[in-house]
């Protein structure tokens, strides 16, 4: 690891480490003021519904800070931000930080010295909803601060990966021939997931409710139709397709210069998987590996993460020159 590198790591996983020592400095400092069973859960008008606790508090807190934190930090040192990108990347962590510590500080005061029944559960307590606003007041402050810290790290653009300058392989077609190429994307662990969410979704919706259920429900949906899918070259240009009509992803073969295959690293370039927009890019990505990637004619890049795409670039690039020639 580079010094830019470990300083993007540090300053992306400081404001997750400061949120998670000052609510345990909290916890410790009113440890001996606080209930056996900490209210910890609350409905819409603020009143408690669910307890814990007090280890479980500490529990709870250190792995939702300790977990997200460590996502967001991998996500700022490998995901590949160009500069500015980088920059509010950084500072969004420091927003959800600063939300969440707040939070957990909050649900903490708000069971100081407050009575017990005899299960040892808090008593008239309550979590007004201004501390929401609050919330997000602390988090909007965090971030302007984590910009700021940002914008010292020295400036990191990401070296190109385009490669595009027209001279790719083509497919010899004849005058008047047509031709496509077709091919199904696969990732082995989208579909077992998208089982899950379906899964856990029928079980909200008997157990919570159907305003639970169904953003569940929904997101094992639409897992389910990309889990394997529909590539498609033709005169019409790259077709992105999954069970259903839709969603699909179409990108019209006037719009294409020029197309090569390369390995793609979806978490280092795009910053994650599924259908992802970035500065100067957007894509499919349903795994790490082989795919198309394909310059625009606005300067941006579209690619999608497919087997034999070295067959589909040249095709793509036979049919540009097609069109080309046709004009």
């Amino acid at each position: 690891m580079n010094r830019k590198n470990a300083g993007r790591v540090a300053l992306a996983a400081l404001p997750f480490l400061l949120a998670l020592a000052a609510d345990l400095i909290l916890f410790a400092a009113r440890r001996d003021r606080l209930p056996a069973q900490l209210a910890s859960h609350f409905t819409g008008n603020g009143r408690v519904d669910d307890y814990a606790g007090r280890t479980s508090y500490v529990v709870v807190t250190t792995v939702l800070l300790v977990g997200v934190g460590a996502l967001w930090t991998l996500m700022a040192a490998k995901g590949g931000f160009p500069g500015p990108a980088l920059n509010r990347a950084i500072a969004g962590g420091y927003a959800v930080a600063g939300f969440l510590g707040y939070l957990m500080a909050v649900v903490l005061l708000a069971n100081v010295d407050a009575a017990q029944d005899a299960q040892g559960r808090a008593q008239d307590v309550s979590f007004p909803m201004w501390h929401l606003a609050a919330a997000l007041g602390t988090a909007a402050l965090a971030f302007g601060l984590g910009l700021l810290l940002a914008r010292l790290l020295p400036v990191h653009e990401q070296p190109s990966a385009h490669g595009h300058d027209g001279g790719g392989e083509r497919i010899a077609l004849a005058a008047g021939e047509v031709a496509g190429w077709a091919r199904s994307a696969e990732n082995r662990w989208l579909l077992p997931v998208a089982a899950l969410a379906c899964g856990g979704g029928v079980a909200l919706l008997f157990t919570a409710g159907w305003i639970a259920a169904v953003p569940a429900l929904l997101v094992g949906l639409v897992l389910v139709t990309f889990a394997r899918p529909y590539v498609a070259v033709d005169r019409r240009g790259i077709t992105v397709s999954g069970l259903l009509p839709w969603p699909r992803v179409h990108v019209p073969l006037d719009r294409i210069e020029a197309a090569v295959s390369r390995d793609i690293r979806p978490l280092a370039e795009y910053g994650g998987w599924g259908y992802r927009i970035r500065p100067g890019r957007t894509g499919v990505m349903i795994r790490s590996g082989e795919g198309i990637v394909a310059r625009l004619a606005d300067g941006r890049d579209f690619a999608v993460t497919v087997d034999d795409s070295e067959t589909a670039a040249a095709l793509l690039n036979t049919l540009v020159d097609q069109r080309r020639t046709e004009r």
